[in-house]
């Protein structure tokens, strides 16, 4: 606008101080947080949505993100949500896996090592 009108023109700062007067705020109050929207609220990532898509995750650890989405009726982003961020799931392999070991996973683990450390040994003497 300056290009146009020259140095005459109005400022930008002082037009949106003008709508803040005629809305009825006061222009030296700084709102530093959004205000309350009407929206739709997130209700994908409610417990009952959480336990479905966990018991199909148990049921199939191949299952698709896509399937869960169809199956439970939310979105692919909710699902991928809930599974990686809630349920703390990752994919290794195409299957999905937990994060983090159950007491039964690592009591697992050490069987196996421990049989495989008895393995090494035996062909080791051999």
């Amino acid at each position: 606008m300056k290009t146009v009108y020259g140095e005459m023109c109005i400022s930008d700062c002082a037009v949106r101080k003008w709508v803040r007067i005629f809305k009825g705020e006061d222009p030296r109050e700084t709102i530093l947080r959004d205000r309350k929207r009407s929206g739709r609220p997130l209700s994908a990532s409610v417990t009952a949505h959480r336990k479905k898509v966990d018991c199909m995750i148990r049921a199939n650890r191949r299952v698709k993100q896509k399937e869960i989405a169809n199956a439970v009726g939310i979105s692919k982003e909710r699902v991928h949500h809930i599974v990686t961020t809630v349920l703390g799931y990752r994919k290794v392999s195409a299957r999905w896996v937990p994060r983090q070991l159950t007491v039964e996973m690592k009591a697992q683990r050490k069987d196996i090592c421990t049989q495989l450390l008895e393995l090494s040994t035996v062909f080791i003497l051999a």
